[in-house]
């Protein structure tokens, strides 16, 4: 049984995402405040949080930023949760390391589409044909997770680690977004192109001059090629 915890200050909407969750087949526990919440992280090792961007104590992206800093909870994925939808909130969310991002009021069938998603891509163990893949100045070790980006390791989240490697393997092909939104995220009825979007202009800016190898199929999607 999956355990997913969450995150959330509103004590009647935590209660009832629990419950609905719980009636979905997981395991659901909740913290009320942001320094409550990472050490719950910490202690229980859930399997996905669901993370309110808002929170007394430490916001939700300091909770996500202090995630991705423990070794031991770095892989843990992260849904984030807000009232706001401004793009730059998306944006920020993104660039502290949740694996994707929802906008109050939702449906119960949109979360739990989305956590089921990113457990499915987080379980997904897919045979690369090399555990090295080597592209102009990027080189991606499969097996360790490893990228380096002019010979230098690059840290990315899990979710531009599945990005990038899924664009490696394809090279020279060009990619919709909604084939990568299908194959990487595992969104196979919810989906928000901008998410492929916003990771793709973050994991150009990771990898640097490289980072321009990823190039943009205007009105279509994207692919990767070496310069």
């Amino acid at each position: 049984m999956k355990r997913i915890l969450i995150i959330e200050d509103e004590k009647d909407l935590a209660e009832l995402l629990a419950f609905n969750l719980e009636k979905e087949g997981f395991a659901a526990t909740c913290a009320f405040d942001g320094t409550t919440g990472l050490a719950a992280v910490r202690s229980e090792s859930p399997d996905l949080v669901v993370l309110d961007l808002m929170l007394p104590g430490i916001l939700g992206t300091e909770v996500c930023k202090a995630m991705r800093k423990d070794p031991v909870t770095v892989r843990i994925p992260v849904l984030m949760v807000t009232a706001k939808s401004d793009e730059i909130d998306r944006v920020v969310g993104f660039e502290v390391g949740a694996d994707d991002y929802i906008v109050k009021p939702f449906s119960m069938r949109e979360l739990t589409l989305r956590i089921k998603a990113i457990l499915r891509r987080c379980e997904a163990e897919q045979a690369p044909t090399s555990p090295m893949l080597t592209l102009g100045g990027i080189t991606i070790d499969t097996e360790r997770h490893r990228v380096l980006s002019s010979a230098e390791e690059i840290d990315l989240t899990s979710t531009e680690f599945k990005l990038l490697q899924y664009l490696a393997e394809r090279r020279g092909r060009v990619l919709s977004r909604d084939q990568l939104l299908q194959d990487v995220w595992s969104y196979h009825e919810v989906g928000d192109t901008r998410t492929v979007d916003t990771h793709i202009t973050r994991l150009r800016s990771k990898l640097g001059a490289p980072g321009e190898q990823i190039k943009t199929v205007r009105g279509f999607g994207y692919k990767i090629e070496e310069n």
